[in-house]
């Protein structure tokens, strides 16, 4: 019963860890709960175990997802996610076993005492976000260990080898607290309390030491100043609804940057060299509707800046398209980024006619969004700063290391984050979807504008610390100076290539751990009994 009881509070720990709790340290002690619960578990009880804390974790991280829609897709999509943590804690109870290696083998010194294996542990949760980040249906990597650590010194790693570098330090940190813990708890070969808690030091040591170290390394925010300004222009009532009002969105948001506009020419607030609308901010089709149109190239004028729009355009027919649309003052439309990939259940349903038969709801998306193939890229001149180059990037497209890592190649240096958070109500979702952008502007060394039609929004700078941030459904206009910068982080240099080499490397210690676990079986078999004659 223990283990399942340290594997409901890994859960809840890894939970806590998430804004807007915002608990950073718990999702190290979460990792630990886990590696403790699993240890000598085996990999049947260990599946269990990983399910228990993958629930005790999703159900209410993910609980924003089932405002609206009610509770089996909440329910599926969080024991979707599960299943993930579940087959975590299967290798888990497998590596951490006696016969992983051998009878007289020994696990190096980094994989820790009393069958805790830092090391193995850090290396499964890398493989498992990134299975989990490709399926189903493209994955959906929301939650993962990295996007817990906006605030922690750990974020600074992303600089390095990007969030999977980051999940990789959480959960080694976690790995290493949990081998001091089983040595101060299970150790059975030292006497007295005192000499188990120092042999135990050393391991908590060295996770204090790798959570707090990484302070030291340099995030940095010169280069030249654009500004730039997000307008979030709120709608007229939260949930699935707000699409029934889509002019009055539009309005909101023309109407918002109308008033700023206002502003700049009073002396109240700097001409801006780029603006931001949300996404779903013209739901109205304005390639297709005069008066969208009118209204977008009004503001336009009005503003005389480039403006990018969140709009949904009615193409290709029968479908729709999510899109960014650059509009320039006195020249409308001039390019477009559709949104790469699009979110299943939410704005396509694959297998539509099988899915209906477990809810009604998949008929609430009527017609399906179509995926974009090409990387998207604005240019736009700025007034005292050269040349700006923004990398569009629409909603959960954010939480993919890939689709921003894309924009960057491409040459952007500045990164654009279009959101519509109406759908999700008063939630977290909104502040765990601008700790990840925080977390990308660490990971790329670029500013970032994070802007939604509700909030939570932000101007963020390539340290992550985020500037005017806004509150949930109000009307706000943030205007502000951000760098624009053109040097390439490591993590950008050497891309997905460490996570690769992770992951294979926690799939050729699972087939070692199965080959021998079989080997195990094998050599405990009785010889069969032969008769004399």
């Amino acid at each position: 019963m223990h283990r399942y009881l340290l594997a409901i509070g890994s859960g809840l720990a890894l939970w806590l860890a998430f804004p807007d709790h915002n608990l950073w340290p718990l999702a190290i002690v979460g990792v630990a709960l886990l590696a403790l619960a699993t240890r000598d578990a085996g990999p049947g009880r260990g599946f269990l175990l990983g399910l228990v804390s993958g629930c005790a974790c999703f159900i209410p991280l993910l609980s924003w997802s089932g405002i609206y829609v009610g509770r089996p897709p909440w329910f599926a999509l969080s024991v979707l996610e599960a299943l993930f943590i579940a087959l975590l804690g299967c290798a888990s109870g497998l590596l951490q076993g006696r016969p992983f290696l051998g009878r007289r083998q020994r696990w190096p010194s980094l994989a820790g005492h009393q069958r805790v294996r830092p090391l193995v542990i850090a290396l499964l949760w890398v493989a498992q976000e990134w299975l989990r980040s490709r399926q189903p249906f493209g994955g959906f990597p929301w939650g993962r260990l990295a996007f817990s650590q906006a605030d922690s010194p750990l974020v600074h790693l992303a600089a390095w080898a990007g969030a999977p570098l980051v999940t990789f330090a959480v959960a080694l940190a976690g790995g290493g607290l949990a081998a001091g813990v089983a040595r101060v708890v299970w150790a059975r070969t030292e006497r007295g309390v005192l000499a188990r808690v120092l042999k135990g030091v050393p391991a908590v040591a060295g996770a204090v030491a790798l959570t707090f170290l990484p302070v030291l390394i340099p995030t940095p925010v010169d280069g030249p100043k654009v500004t730039v300004m997000g307008v979030q222009g709120n709608v007229p009532q939260a949930g699935l609804e707000f699409n029934a009002q889509r002019r009055a969105v539009l309005d909101n948001h023309a109407t918002l940057t109308e008033t700023a506009a206002r502003e700049v020419r009073s002396g109240d607030l700097p001409q801006p060299d780029l603006v931001v609308w949300p996404e779903n901010s013209s739901d109205i089709d304005p390639l297709r509707n005069a008066d969208a149109a009118e209204e977008i190239n009004h503001a336009v004028r009005d503003i005389d800046a480039p403006v990018i729009v969140g709009a949904v355009l009615d193409q290709p027919a029968p479908d729709v398209s999510n899109a960014s649309l650059l509009y320039l003052p006195g020249k409308g439309p001039v390019d477009r980024y559709i949104k790469r990939h699009p979110v299943p259940f939410a704005e396509y349903i694959p297998y539509r006619s099988f899915f209906r038969h477990f809810s009604d709801k998949v008929d609430l998306v009527s017609r399906d969004f179509t995926a974009g193939h090409k990387v998207g890229i604005f240019t736009v001149p700025s007034r005292h700063a050269g040349t700006i180059v923004a990398g569009p990037t629409i909603c959960f497209e954010v939480a993919y290391d890939g689709l921003v890592r894309d924009a960057v190649d491409a040459g952007a240096n500045l990164l654009v984050v279009q959101t519509n958070n109406a759908t999700f109500g008063y939630s977290d979702e909104s502040r765990q979807q601008l700790a990840i952008s925080r977390l990308r502007a660490v990971e790329h060394g670029r500013s970032v504008v994070h802007i939604s039609t509700v909030g939570v929004s932000g101007l963020i700078t390539p340290d992550g610390t985020v500037h005017q941030r806004s509150s949930l459904f109000t009307a706000a206009l943030l205007s502000g100076q951000l760098p624009l910068r053109d040097d390439i982080t490591l993590a950008d240099r050497v891309g997905d290539w460490p996570e690769g080499v992770a992951s294979a490397t926690a799939a050729l210690l699972i087939l070692v751990g199965i080959g021998r676990r079989r080997l195990g079986r094998v050599a405990q078999r009785p010889e069969p009994q032969t008769r004399e004659p």
